[in-house]
């Protein structure tokens, strides 16, 4: 590696060097703009005029639906342990140092939000590897909302604003939450202490998804990755989280960025959890369930390495705003399961990333990957790297252009599809699987009373948004949480019905 990956497209410029055009032409004036006469019209031709003014309408890109609200800043893996009994993956080999960028954000809010507010944090991780980039986008969070990418443009319509008053409405929240039993784990966790974390540097990350890893002799496991922080796990309440957001709505960017400024460098140890193939069939749980965790007495994390962040971007929009992180960057040693989120975010994040940036948005710098890049891709929007035109443009070809090395490529990973048929249904059940268990283990056996009051005030506050005359919804609400535990469905109802109300509604 010759350039750090922070580096690339920075441009260096000489202290009093001319001013120019986005073309390198020098300009003749920085403050004023050609006119006919000393007040007379402005003429076309005043071309610096005119560049400055359309780049600075096309300044913004649209912004990321969702994760809009974020930051992130660059930093190190070093692998300290020896894995290479469960991946052949180069970056987690003992001893290897991996260049990295980490972004985080919130789910729902939009760029101008607060960082505060009650969301899940975002945890996208692109490691600059000699194999390829490969991509990591998780959550602070083990779990998610659903188990079916088809159901998340849905979730997320339900979580953002509604088209009439322009406003966030908790009664269509807790509409979908409520028709969809799979959320309760994660609804927990997010109206739990872990749902506003005090910094990014306060909170873990995760896979959340299952992936496959395979080791140089093809032997497979399935696994999930924890990040977990040195800074240890601290978070607002929802009173301090309020006062924040009035104060600073930029409190976790500003944070991380000072704190990195001063060499305070925040660090996470990467764990795995192991699971072999053998033994998913039979498991509690069904391990592929994006709504459930495995037992860490299951399956004990096993430490990897750890990853800290020690540099600050350059430009936030340039090597911020633009990266694009996607589960489809794996790297040799790294597949997928039969996960249905994970295989459907496979389509979408690739996708969306070419109507938010561009087709060659692989190209910018932050995306870039360290390796070579031998494709035959062509053209498109914003291409300014391409084949030397004495390299084949096509696939087979007799000029000696890149062929295929199965030796070296990726692995997908590989499952019984369990037949041939076109299904389409449920996770399949196991021993253990109901939407509440796992939920209901976190409230009665991992919170003490103190976290399960502030859990029920949470979700008390949240509903008393929701206007008395939706009574159908609130029914559905206290059902959602008596599945839970019965006490803490009561104690919601009680909350609720002792406070302010407000007056969000399903039909404004």
């Amino acid at each position: 590696m010759t350039t750090h990956p922070a580096d690339r497209g920075v441009r260096n410029i000489e202290p009093k060097a001319p001013t120019t055009t986005d073309g390198g032409v020098p300009v003749p004036h920085d403050e004023f703009s050609a006119q006919v006469g000393r007040q007379g019209p402005q003429p076309l031709h005043d071309f610096y005029l005119i560049e400055k003014l359309a780049h600075f309408n096309r300044e913004n890109v649209p912004e990321r639906l969702p994760h809009a609200k974020g930051s992130g800043a660059f930093g190190e893996f070093e692998t300290t342990e020896d894995i290479s009994d469960i991946t052949c993956a180069g970056l987690f080999q003992k001893g290897v140092k991996t260049p990295m960028l980490a972004r985080f954000s919130t789910v729902a809010g939009e760029k101008g939000s607060p960082d505060t507010w009650r969301d899940p944090r975002g945890f996208a991780l692109k490691f600059y590897t000699e194999e390829g980039n490969y991509d990591m986008v998780g959550n602070n969070t083990p779990i998610f909302f659903i188990r079916d990418a088809i159901k998340f443009p849905d979730f997320i319509h339900s979580q953002r604003r509604k088209n009439g008053s322009g406003l966030r409405n908790h009664a269509m929240q807790w509409d979908f939450w409520t028709l969809s039993p799979e959320s309760t784990h994660q609804v927990t966790w997010l109206m739990g202490d872990r749902g506003i974390p005090r910094t990014w540097r306060h909170m873990d990350g995760f896979s959340s998804h299952t992936y496959q890893m395979i080791n140089a002799e093809g032997v497979r496991h399935w696994v999930k990755f924890h990040f977990k922080t040195n800074q240890g796990i601290e978070f607002f309440t929802q009173d301090e989280a309020e006062r924040k957001d009035g104060e600073n709505a930029d409190f976790h960017r500003e944070d991380l960025w000072v704190n990195i400024r001063e060499g305070n460098y925040p660090s996470w140890d990467l764990h795995l959890q192991v699971m072999p193939v053998d033994e998913a069939e039979n498991y509690r749980f069904n391990p592929f369930d994006l709504t459930k965790t495995w037992s860490q007495k299951d399956y004990p994390l096993r430490k990897v390495g750890t990853m800290t962040l020690n540099r600050n971007p350059e430009s936030h929009f340039a090597q911020i705003e633009q990266a694009a992180f996607a589960p489809t960057n794996i790297v040799r040693g790294i597949g997928f399961s039969p996960d249905k989120m994970l295989l459907g975010r496979v389509f979408a994040y690739p996708d969306i990333h070419r109507y938010r940036i561009g087709a060659n948005y692989q190209q910018l710098p932050v995306n870039s990957p360290l390796s070579p890049v031998n494709s035959y891709s062509k053209e498109g929007h914003m291409q300014y790297e391409f084949n030397h035109p004495a390299v084949a443009e096509y696939h087979p070809n007799s000029i000696d252009g890149p062929t295929a090395d199965p030796a070296k490529a990726y692995d997908f990973g590989a499952w019984d599809a369990e037949g041939s048929e076109i299904f389409r249904g449920d996770v399949k059940p196991h021993a253990e699987d109901t939407d509440q268990a796992q939920a209901t283990t976190l409230y009665r056996e991992v919170m003490d009373d103190a976290a399960r009051e502030r859990l029920q005030n949470n979700i008390a506050g949240h509903v008393s948004a929701i206007d008395p005359s939706e009574t159908d919804l609130l029914k559905r609400v206290y059902a959602y949480w008596t599945a839970v535990d019965p006490d803490l469905g009561a104690a919601v109802k009680t909350k609720v019905e002792a406070s302010e109300r407000g007056t969000h509604r399903l039909r404004d």
